[in-house]
């Protein structure tokens, strides 16, 4: 199975659209490729949003294979817009258009379910439900031909990975059980280049996806710190990185 098809999976799996022999294969590739859990956390996480912002309903059985059959149906890009992936480590890949295009058509239909079910209220609801900044970067970020990623551990155990481009001039941090801090501290990003720490935002424990600030130039590591809340007063870490991620 290849990362667009996982990601294919985990997108249905957080809508609830996976039969049971969908379920185990997705089951199955995450328990294979670990470094993958973080686009089905956050499938999840977009998932949840939409949940808590209208009512359940069941849609009618029949319409999910009814609106997967109108996907199959759409013209797929052909190889002349095929794009290579260049991430670190990775070998290009043929036809990467079809799965991304069919999961972006998927979640799009999973609204118009809902919308189908409940009514206006929903349509409404829809509507003004936006994902947050870090997902949507992330997405532009794994889209572009120059995607890079790289992951590294936290003091205490936990895992973040960093994707970056440089064409999109943008970089979001992954993280996973990240410690709780005490009250009145917090997690400070820093684009390290050379032996200059520069502030590059702040996030908490419950993040699971941060956007950096915009200024990340190739070769740059990137560096966390714990502060005080809202970040160093005087714009250098006083503390030690708890993770650094090279990007060279």
């Amino acid at each position: 199975m290849t990362q667009d098809e996982f990601a294919e999976l985990s997108a249905a799996a957080a809508l609830g659209a996976l039969d049971d022999a969908e379920m185990r294969a997705f089951r199955r590739a995450c328990a294979e490729h670990p470094e993958w859990r973080e686009i089905a956390d956050l499938d999840a996480e977009t998932a949840a949003g939409l949940a808590e912002s209208i009512d359940e309903v069941a849609p009618p059985a029949a319409l999910r294979e009814s609106i997967l059959a109108r996907i199959e149906a759409l013209p797929q890009a052909g190889p002349d817009d095929e794009r290579p992936d260049l991430a670190a480590g990775a070998v290009p890949a043929p036809s990467r258009r079809r799965p991304r295009a069919r999961r972006r058509w998927f979640a799009l239909a999973a609204s118009l379910v809902l919308a189908a079910g409940i009514g206006t209220g929903a349509v409404v609801a829809i509507q003004h439900l936006q994902q947050p900044p870090a997902v949507v970067a992330l997405n532009r970020i794994v889209d572009a031909p120059d995607a890079q990623q790289a992951s590294a551990r936290v003091a205490g155990g936990s895992d973040a990975t960093l994707h970056w481009s440089v064409s999109e001039g943008e970089a979001v941090l992954v993280t996973r059980g990240m410690p709780s801090l005490p009250a009145g501290r917090t997690f400070e990003l820093w684009y390290v280049r050379g032996a200059t720490p520069i502030p590059a935002g702040t996030f908490d424990a419950s993040a699971a996806s941060t956007l950096l600030k915009p200024g990340m130039q190739p070769g740059d590591t990137i560096a966390v710190t714990v502060e005080r809340a809202g970040g160093s007063e005087t714009g250098q870490p006083t503390t030690q990185p708890i993770l650094a991620i090279p990007t060279a």
